[in-house]
């Protein structure tokens, strides 16, 4: 898919208004105070009118059991002319069984912005395929319900998101955070999280200067969708793209992640990336917690497969690891579908 196939949907004003819809999961209904901070967040920093739309009143089982009514919100969330963005819930598991029940032709007639990740890479690949442009991040009760307040960082590039025609130049964050909100007990909103230094991006792979489209998203989600392999684009499709990656609060082990790489690696598609940024890994979850010395051992481990399995299969692509998009906060919410420059000699990255 050539350049003048691709559109980003126009950006939002102060005070339009943004579909809110459950097209993974919704917790909402367990924990309400979390979704409805996350919807006062929207409007209070954001001046943004949130329109929730049936699914946001349905339950996990209710909304396994309906996908078709998670496409149809999606696709009268995008025709809607009074509607100017759509935004997730929240991510899940099991989003590929809505994209069957999506209806082409109303996406691609109605490009409106859509943010979410996770599970929602399904979402954004079926977007992809279409030519229209989303932005992975953020979601309502992630980073817009963040306990005691929202992270700057966030704030910054989600207005970008919002309100801009591009993303322009990031920056690293200062301090970061993987560790999971405690949803039950409602006061725990008042207290932040518990933050670490960031130590920055780390690059490795080539050296020069590379731009090109943006592909990817949730590596576990990726991995479901090549073994689905019916939303996919074509291997010919992704020539010069670069591949975005992040993992979730699984927690998948650094040989997993090492594997599926070899996997594309083997099947040639690993080399025709021109470049790949890979977010910063969440290193513990609502299962389960892991001590810092765990935490910085498993992130240093995930960083050393995936700069090992790139220079064997593309050694000349520059590989950016540790950026702030994915399940560790603050985030940037990159624009999957949109173009991206890479400079390894000035320690840049750009959307332009």
């Amino acid at each position: 898919m050539d350049d003048q196939e691709f559109v980003t949907p126009p950006p939002l004003e102060r005070g339009s208004r943004i579909a809110v819809v459950a097209p993974a999961s919704n917790p909402a209904l367990e924990a309400p105070h979390v979704y409805e901070l996350g919807l006062e967040r929207l409007r209070t920093v954001f001046d943004l009118e949130p329109v929730e739309y049936p699914t946001t009143e349905m339950g996990r089982e209710e909304l396994y059991e309906n996908p078709e009514a998670r496409a149809r919100d999606v696709m009268d969330a995008f025709a809607d002319p009074d509607v100017d963005g759509v935004i997730a819930v929240i991510g899940g598991n099991d989003q590929i069984r809505m994209l069957s029940h999506l209806e082409p032709d109303v996406l691609r007639e109605n490009p409106t912005r859509f943010y979410g990740y996770s599970d929602n890479t399904n979402l954004a690949t079926y977007l992809w395929n279409l030519g229209i442009v989303s932005f992975y991040g953020p979601a309502v009760m992630v980073e817009l319900a963040m306990d005691g307040e929202l992270f700057d960082h966030t704030i910054e590039y989600a207005e970008r998101a919002f309100f801009e025609d591009s993303i322009g130049t990031v920056e690293p964050a200062k301090r970061f955070t993987d560790q999971p909100g405690n949803w039950a007990d409602p006061e725990a909103l008042e207290e932040p999280r518990e933050t670490e230094a960031s130590d920055g991006w780390h690059w490795s792979g080539g050296t020069d200067a590379v731009a090109g489209r943006v592909w990817g998203g949730c590596l576990e989600i990726i991995d479901q969708q090549f073994l689905a392999d019916r939303y996919l684009p074509g291997d010919a499709a992704l020539e010069g793209t670069v591949l975005a990656l992040e993992t979730s609060e699984e927690v998948p082990v650094p040989e997993w992640v090492a594997g599926v790489l070899r996997a594309l690696g083997e099947r040639g598609l690993l080399e025709r990336f021109a470049g790949v940024l890979v977010g910063r890994p969440a290193s513990r979850s609502h299962q389960q917690d892991r001590p810092p010395e765990w935490r910085e051992t498993y992130r240093e481990q995930q960083r050393e497969v995936v700069a090992d399995v790139l220079a064997e299969y593309n050694p000349d692509a520059p590989v950016v690891q540790g950026l702030e998009f994915g399940h560790a906060w603050p985030t940037v919410p990159i624009p999957i579908g949109g173009r991206v420059e890479i400079d390894p000699t000035e320690a840049t990255i750009r959307f332009p």
